[in-house]
């Protein structure tokens, strides 16, 4: 589990295909790594991925033929940085929101702008992602946990400040760039829940029995 609070960057020191999918070895002269080990999850750009092998500066990671087509790691280079964050910690702070770490989908960004020292970035979310985005609620990019300012349709809005910027990869982004999509963990099991729900209660057509069963009337001898 992960808050979406970047600890630090890195980059892509290699890139490597192994029976079919990628091996990649991530450096960053950040991120401490004296308190992972093998086996240890780490979010990178937004996608959880396990440790397989850990070095003073750097670790690799196993990224299957799945995630590759779910997520932007398809399009990554040797080089390029990506955003890290450790797993969090029983008695971390607990400063962005639940990131799990299992991207939705890829969102473009389709606009940004300068609002005084922040910026304004405005991204397109696949179709059947849209429902789960809200006004004032929370969406994760690349790993970020960012707070939503405004919908419309399939499209939303977010605010990054100067220190966002600076210490993530949306320094680099351009328009028409696709990025790492979350939704908030939550709207998810709401939507579970209901539909659950919906399915024990039946197909939802009102009768004199449930009506009844309500309170609102008394059930009805059949003769």
């Amino acid at each position: 589990m992960f808050t979406g609070i970047i600890e630090a960057t890195g980059n892509i020191q290699s890139l490597e295909w192994v029976a079919g999918d990628v091996r990649a070895v991530i450096t960053s002269d950040e991120l401490d790594l004296s308190d992972v080990q093998v086996g240890d999850s780490i979010c990178v750009s937004g996608v959880c991925l396990t440790a397989i092998e850990i070095k003073d500066k750097s670790f690799a990671v196993d990224i299957s033929n799945e995630t590759l087509a779910l997520t932007s790691f398809a399009a990554l280079e040797e080089g390029a940085r990506v955003n890290l964050e450790k797993a969090m910690q029983p008695s971390s702070r607990f400063g962005g929101h639940i990131v799990s770490g299992h991207v939705d989908g890829l969102a473009e960004l389709l606009l940004r702008k300068s609002d005084a020292r922040s910026e304004r970035l405005v991204f397109r979310a696949p179709e059947n992602l849209k429902k789960y985005i809200a006004a004032k609620g929370s969406v994760c990019l690349e790993g970020i946990s960012l707070t939503v300012n405004e919908v419309s349709d399939n499209q939303f809005g977010i605010n990054i400040i100067p220190h966002t910027a600076e210490v993530t990869t949306f320094a680099e982004l351009s328009e028409g760039d696709k990025v790492n999509l979350e939704v908030d963990l939550v709207s998810r099991y709401l939507e579970r829940m209901l539909a659950v729900e919906k399915q024990e209660q039946g197909s939802g057509t009102l009768t004199f029995e449930k009506l009844a069963e309500s309170g609102f009337t008394r059930k009805m001898d059949n003769k």
